[in-house]
């Protein structure tokens, strides 16, 4: 078992994820995130020259904030992504070897699961947290019952489907972190209009937590 990296205490557990981002974009769109109050961003390695996008943020923002990359699908790209500066690795599944390597390089993780057994395995291969994805397949009431029998401390995140619409539902339900995507950003956009995006977002998940 590798000895998982912690998941970082943040104001808000909300990841950015920038999927089709620009390099050239990618740091004025950034910039506006962290304005806004999100503290977590993830460049999905499906986007275009995504190794570039990452390095460019990192070293603009990676001290006060947690940067990397998702769709993480081999152990070399996990290394590129830390080679550069990415600190966090989120995947849509759980490959051991992925894991094993951003623990050698002290990187949070967040693997994609989808039931218990890919959950548990997960943890045993030192996942910082769990991404439930598609969560919109399994719904609130879907997670509250896998996350029934996982660890207590286990940390638990939702991806797909999820947004400042419904974010009450998965607090409910136990979701401590949420991955936003369409909702957020899409290819395109300007900073403008992902600073209208980001504050919804903040917005909702302010009263979701004060409910």
């Amino acid at each position: 078992m590798n000895q998982p990296i912690r998941w970082p205490t943040v104001k808000r557990p909300l990841v950015a994820i920038l999927r089709g981002v620009q390099p050239d974009k990618v740091e004025g769109i950034v910039e506006t995130l962290i304005d806004t109050g999100f503290e977590m961003i993830e460049v999905p390695l499906n986007s275009p020259d995504p190794f570039d996008s990452i390095a460019r943020i990192c070293k603009r923002f990676g001290n006060d904030t947690l940067i990397g990359a998702g769709t993480i699908l081999t152990a070399n790209d996990c290394a590129r992504v830390a080679d550069v500066g990415g600190r966090l690795m989120v995947s849509p599944n759980v490959d051991v070897d992925v894991l094993a390597v951003a623990a050698s390089r002290g990187m949070v993780t967040m693997p994609g699961v989808f039931s218990p057994t890919e959950a548990f395995l997960a943890l045993r291969a030192g996942a910082s947290a769990l991404k439930f994805f598609p969560a919109s397949i399994l719904g609130p009431s879907g997670i509250a019952a896998i996350r029934a029998v996982l660890p207590r401390d286990a940390v638990i995140g939702a991806v797909g489907g999820v947004s400042d619409r419904n974010f009450a539902d998965y607090i409910t339900a136990g979701i401590q972190v949420f991955g936003l995507g369409s909702s957020l950003y899409r290819p395109g956009m300007s900073a403008i209009e992902v600073k209208a995006t980001a504050q919804a977002s903040v917005v909702a998940y302010d009263q979701a937590m004060a409910r």
